[in-house]
């Protein structure tokens, strides 16, 4: 498992050889960020996903940030920011915006966005404007919780995955001696 996880990751060489990295070398070097163990891959993981829910293209800043922070495996915290794409954002937005309503108390349902109208762009801007408003609260609630979750519920998944690995490899190893 770690050497599949190696092979498709980044190696620090990499980062040497990179003129835009190369001022930040001193940091992004530091051993503990390549290295891969259940610890820094639990880690890892929890960040990735944490960050993965940041709106827009900040989520692999997010969660190099992360990583260098706890020093975690950085390429891992970088990776699993991907399981937010097009295809996912939407529904998770969704389920995050479900669940910051029922963390706040909100009873009404969903709040329709305004309908475009091209003869009063001004008049729908502000519609928008004021619909993005009262959508906000609940939205970043919940986004604060999922992201929370999806993190708690990563790391011990992944330090649950390593240790069945562990365990089974030990069986085969004691199944080949005898």
């Amino acid at each position: 498992m770690r050497r599949t996880l190696k092979k498709y990751l980044p190696d620090p060489q990499t980062i040497r050889d990179n003129p835009w990295l190369r001022p930040f070398a001193s940091s992004l070097l530091h051993p503990r960020l390549w290295h891969l163990n259940r610890h820094s891959a639990a880690g890892a993981v929890a960040a990735g996903l944490f960050c993965g829910l940041i709106p827009g293209p900040l989520q692999m800043i997010g969660a190099a940030a992360c990583a260098l922070l706890f020093r975690v495996n950085l390429p891992l915290a970088m990776l699993v920011t991907l399981y937010t794409n097009p295809f996912t954002i939407v529904p998770l937005y969704l389920l995050a915006y479900q669940i910051g309503r029922m963390v706040i108390g909100e009873s009404n349902g969903f709040i329709t966005p305004p309908a475009f109208t091209a003869t009063d762009f001004i008049g729908w801007t502000n519609a928008m404007q004021a619909w993005m408003l009262t959508v906000a609260k609940p939205l970043g609630f919940g986004l604060i919780m999922l992201a929370t979750g999806l993190a708690v519920l990563g790391y011990f998944a992944t330090r649950s995955a390593w240790r069945i690995y562990l365990l089974s490899a030990w069986r085969r190893r004691k199944k080949l001696r005898s």
